[in-house]
């Protein structure tokens, strides 16, 4: 067996001690180092590839909005963009607008966030703060599993228990107590834009919930205990220990959860009525830019009704871009421009 090379280290003299020579063995970390010789070709060429994986998600977006526009010119030819503001879709005509499609998409949207974001940041404050050991677990178990359920099985649970409870119990108590704002006026048949908003926020809460409850758990415990040492009550520290610090972090999981509801499909369209409508009432039938893709795109017949269905994607591509734009404008609204602060 060949013996390890050698080599000869010096050590420093001083004033009262010769000079030494002390023969050490080189390490097998050194002389692999000493072999693959130079890294800069592997430093250029991983660079290389990040790069060109960070560019791809921009290449995904140019190429699908592209897509978009190619495919609905003919539509966009014809109706310009009025087609976004006129409410008129009559397929036999060959008259399209998208306008209650938008409508019923930012409705339902903002009414599930409504509904679904107090909710959610009180199961997270309550698991994060509240919650005893041994029921920690089970209920983020439970939560996280409602995330996990496929969107046409909460479309059949809508279907066949949110429908005939909205129709028999929550919509006579909503027309007795709340029906002077007119939110609640014609006929209650149990499809429409209220049990539409209702599974979207049961599809979303686990979302934001947790999202929030991750957010929560990164503020450090010592400003937790920080507040309780000068005299805070237990909800003064968590208002302002715990859910100040972790704001743009909840703002971000709130921004998921309405992306997530802006682009629900199936559950939507089994319970939103799909008829395309403005109406003020909640009771009444609506539609979705999701939801009408996925009604009629099987049936489109001709080349305009399939070019505004395209289009009516094309929409919903816009106000998905424009609804998070928002959202990243509140969230410097809550932070004044200044960066996260590094506990």
């Amino acid at each position: 067996m060949p013996l390890p090379q050698m080599s000869t280290v010096v050590a420093p003299p001083t004033s009262s001690e010769p000079t030494i020579s002390v023969d050490a063995p080189i390490s097998p970390m050194r002389e692999f180092l000493r072999a693959r010789g130079s890294g800069k070709l592997a430093d250029t060429t991983f660079s290389a590839l990040m790069g060109l994986c960070a560019s791809s998600i921009f290449a995904i977006v140019a190429f699908i909005a592209v897509i978009l526009v190619v495919r609905s010119q003919l539509s966009l030819h014809q109706f310009g963009w009025h087609f976004f503001v006129q409410s008129a879709w009559d397929p036999v005509s060959g008259n399209f607008g998208a306008l209650p499609f938008i409508f019923g998409t930012l409705l339902t949207s903002l009414l599930a966030l409504a509904m679904a974001v107090p909710l959610a940041l009180g199961v997270a404050v309550f698991l994060t703060e509240l919650c005893p050991d041994s029921l920690r677990a089970p209920i983020s178990f439970l939560t996280e599993l409602l995330a996990a359920i496929p969107s046409v099985v909460y479309g059949l649970w809508a279907f066949f228990v949110l429908v005939p409870l909205v129709r028999d119990q929550l919509g006579p108590l909503l027309v007795k107590y709340l029906g002077w704002t007119g939110f609640f006026d014609g006929p209650n048949f149990g499809v429409g834009m209220l049990p539409a908003s209702i599974i979207l926020a049961i599809m979303i809460l686990p979302i934001i919930s947790s999202l929030t409850r991750e957010v929560m758990l990164a503020v450090p415990i010592n400003q937790r205990e920080a507040m309780l040492a000068l005299g805070a009550t237990r909800w003064e520290m968590i208002r302002t220990g715990v859910i100040r610090n972790a704001r743009i972090g909840i703002v971000g999981a709130i921004i998921l959860g309405l992306g997530r509801a802006l682009g629900e499909t199936m559950a939507v369209t089994m319970v939103i009525g799909n008829h395309p409508a403005i109406a003020k009432s909640l009771f009444s039938p609506g539609d979705t830019l999701a939801s009408v893709i996925a009604n009629q795109f099987s049936e489109a017949s001709g080349d305009l009704y399939l070019s505004a269905l395209i289009e009516i994607g094309l929409a919903l591509f816009i106000v998905t871009i424009v609804v998070n734009a928002i959202a990243r404008l509140l969230v410097w609204a809550v932070t004044r421009g200044a960066p996260a602060r590094v506990h």
